[in-house]
């Protein structure tokens, strides 16, 4: 018999200004500066940033509707 139990979605996780940078079609110099103004939903991991592909689209479809 199956389990009830659902499977955890999967992390879709951009780590790095440049990658983070690519994904929002903008400079690293813009994107740095968003992240460092708090203006995008990411963290400081390592010394690395990483954002959430998912909230990322969430934030930007937010601000279109």
């Amino acid at each position: 018999m199956e389990s009830d139990r659902s499977v955890p979605e999967r992390l879709d996780l951009i780590w790095g200004a440049t990658a983070i940078a690519a994904a929002l079609n903008r400079t690293r110099r813009q994107t740095f500066h968003m992240l460092e103004n708090g203006e995008l939903p990411a963290k400081k991991v390592g010394g690395r940033w990483v954002a959430s592909r998912k909230k990322l689209e969430e934030l930007f479809e937010g601000d279109a509707a």
